[in-house]
């Protein structure tokens, strides 16, 4: 993409209602625009990031049988009467009514419409396990949204839903998904520690958030620094075997570390005073398992082996993917401007052209640009290098290839890694080598 041609609305002051990092940045970079209260548009460089966010999600759920759906983002209110979870659920749920009076809600969650579709179409044990999801837009109203993405009241979110014949296998599907999100996060290019939570209102009696640490995050946390010492999320990858899982959650879960929601001040007096960490921090993620709650609240079985009908066991699975464009920002920044990681960077690359009437400089980008368009924002606006050089930290690309008269003469250019400002003079012919080798770290 040609920055001359594109749209990327930069901002050079910030606007008044940002208040962390993330909302602040997001909006100068050119990435959202707010529409209304706690609803923002994604401009091109933001839905790079999100859709590349989903992406990695996607791939990590698929990786252990995850099939997707797509479910409607309007909900039958009958469904959550009969979990009886409709009246329940609070003011959070945009409840409407169509023309012809029927009740509808604007869906938060979807374990209602799930159980629902499940009980349609699976009807023996032999058909379990099951493992479901989506990545669809939800919408909760927040009575103040702010933090921009972090929280908003329209979101986009990863959520999943499993189907289990017993407790056993439910607690299986459980530790599956930790992994996978273990694993996912890690392909994000972010260290979220899972934390025991409260279930809130899904229900059940096992929950865990993934909570990136950051001091604007919304929960308090409390939490053992062994958890930050050790490496988890290569663990985690390194981690094949149902043994192998079981073990890797058994040690994770002997570790303290819980929201405020979920404190227990006896067991924190447990963990050693020298390794006891006090903090805030982001969630970007939450499994439950809750049994029978949906199933049986709303009569969905299936025939067991003995022809026998029974409840099958459930939990849900949720990864924020908006958010986590905000919390990703958050916790990589620096005074200039965004950090991405490479994976879900809008581009890997900025094209800096210094020598806007110098045709060496203008020849040599051209060719760079012909091999690297996939990859590659080529900044071509007849614009002072400062303002080039600003805006290429501002959106945080992670690689800045500088093109100016002196270099072009040599065929030589700049290579700088925006994360630790390291610059390198390259020839061209070494640049495309190592770019098409894949070999840029």
């Amino acid at each position: 993409m040609r920055l001359s041609q594109s749209v990327i609305a930069t901002l050079k002051e910030t606007p008044a209602e940002a208040q962390i990092a993330s909302h602040r940045l997001m909006l100068r970079s050119g990435m959202v625009r707010q529409t209304s209260s706690g609803i923002y548009t994604w401009l091109p460089l933001g839905l790079k990031v999100l859709r590349k966010i989903a992406q990695i999600v996607r791939e990590e759920q698929d990786r252990i049988g995850g099939q997707e759906v797509l479910m409607p983002t309007l909900q039958s209110a009958d469904l959550w009467k009969q979990s009886g979870r409709y009246d329940a659920y609070g003011p959070e749920m945009l409840r409407i009514q169509d023309r012809h009076k029927r009740d509808l809600l604007y869906g938060p969650t979807n374990e209602e419409m799930i159980t629902d579709l499940f009980g349609q179409v699976v009807k023996s044990y032999k058909e379990l396990p099951q493992l479901f999801y989506q990545i669809q837009w939800k919408f909760r109203d927040e009575i103040r949204p702010r933090f921009g993405v972090m929280r908003g009241r329209e979101f986009l979110m990863k959520d999943a839903y499993s189907f289990d014949a017993s407790y056993g296998e439910a607690r299986k599907t459980y530790q599956k998904m930790m992994l996978a999100y273990l694993r996912t996060f890690q392909r994000l290019g972010v260290r979220a520690i899972p934390m025991v939570a409260d279930t809130g209102p899904i229900g059940g009696d096992l929950s865990h958030e993934f909570i990136i640490l950051a001091p604007t995050g919304e929960s308090g946390v409390f939490y053992d620094s062994l958890l930050e010492e050790k490496d988890w999320l290569q663990t985690a990858v390194d981690t094949t075997s149902s043994q192998d899982l079981h073990r890797f959650f058994d040690e994770l879960t002997h570790h303290y570390a819980a929201t405020d929601e979920k404190h227990d001040t006896q067991a924190w007096s447990l963990v050693p005073a020298e390794r006891q960490r006090e903090g805030r921090g982001i969630e970007v993620g939450h499994i439950f398992y809750f049994g029978q709650k949906y199933t049986q609240s709303m009569g969905v079985s299936v025939n067991g082996a003995d022809g026998a009908p029974f409840f099958p066991e459930m939990g849900s699975y949720g990864i924020g993917i908006s958010r986590l464009v905000g919390a990703i920002i958050e916790a990589s920044h620096d005074e200039n401007g965004i950090i991405w990681p490479d994976e879900v960077a809008p581009y890997k690359v900025v094209l800096l052209n210094l020598g806007n009437k110098d045709e060496a400089s203008l020849a040599l980008c051209e060719k760079i640009y012909a091999h690297l368009s996939e990859l590659c924002l080529y900044d071509d606006r007849n614009e002072r290098a400062g303002v080039k050089f600003a805006d290429a930290d501002l959106i945080g690309y992670p690689w800045q290839i500088v093109v100016g008269p002196k270099g072009a003469v040599k065929n030589t250019v700049e290579l700088k890694r925006r994360s630790t400002g390291q610059k390198e003079e390259i020839s061209v012919e070494n640049l495309l080598a190592r770019f098409s080798s894949n070999t840029l770290k």
